[in-house]
């Protein structure tokens, strides 16, 4: 009994000591990213998608009437000013993350798997990080090797994209149209999603 005690202790030992050591090193945020990427991993998780999406600027796939995004200005990752509707004519993919938010980091992958397909002529990405001190994103970038374009938030976000939940993630048409708002993690480097893009990429701006 008291071996079995023993054992019962050591591992109980050995498994918080893992959790304080990954606590005391700030890698918490990371470790429950990667679990929750293995949830991603199923396709399980994937945002609504509209049928309808290349049909006219009126089609019920639109989801806000305004022109999302014009005079949106925003910060680099070298520091220069950018603005979004420098953008203005493209598909849009922003996606609103910060270091400390463990779905954010779960989907990044996957994300910068799709950058990495996706022709930037036709659809610019915008990475949008709400971290306070915009030098953290700066560093998490750089340690990860992503390589699609990654701002800041100059001054306060339009009412359009306020959200109290991270991730979040919205695509706009080339009329400037939010035609996909998704709270929360998902997978998006999927066939039936390039498709979606391809669709909104095809249709000519009004």
């Amino acid at each position: 009994m008291k071996t079995i005690v023993k054992k019962e202790f050591a591992s109980w030992f050995v498994i918080l000591s893992v959790i304080f050591t990954i606590y005391l090193t700030g890698l918490q945020t990371e470790v429950l990213g990667r679990v929750q990427q293995m949830v991603l991993a199923t396709g399980l998780i994937k945002p609504e998608l509209k049928n309808d999406v290349a049909s006219d600027s009126n089609a019920a796939y639109v989801i806000s009437q305004a022109e999302a995004g014009h005079d949106f200005p925003l910060l680099t990752l070298d520091g220069k000013s950018a603005n979004l509707k420098e953008f203005k004519g493209k598909v849009i993919f922003i996606n609103l993350w910060a270091t400390w938010c463990p779905p954010c980091i779960a989907e990044m992958p996957n994300i910068h798997k799709l950058y990495e397909r996706t022709s930037t002529e036709d659809v610019a990405f915008v990475m949008l990080s709400l971290d306070e001190d915009f030098e953290k994103a700066r560093k998490f970038v750089k340690r990860k090797e992503y390589t699609f374009p990654v701002y800041g938030v100059k001054e306060s976000l339009p009412i359009e994209f306020e959200t109290t939940i991270i991730p979040t993630t919205y695509v706009i048409d080339r009329n400037g149209k939010i035609v996909l708002r998704k709270e929360g993690m998902a997978k998006y480097d999927t066939d039936e999603f390039r498709t979606f893009l391809d669709k909104l990429i095809k249709s000519k701006a009004q």
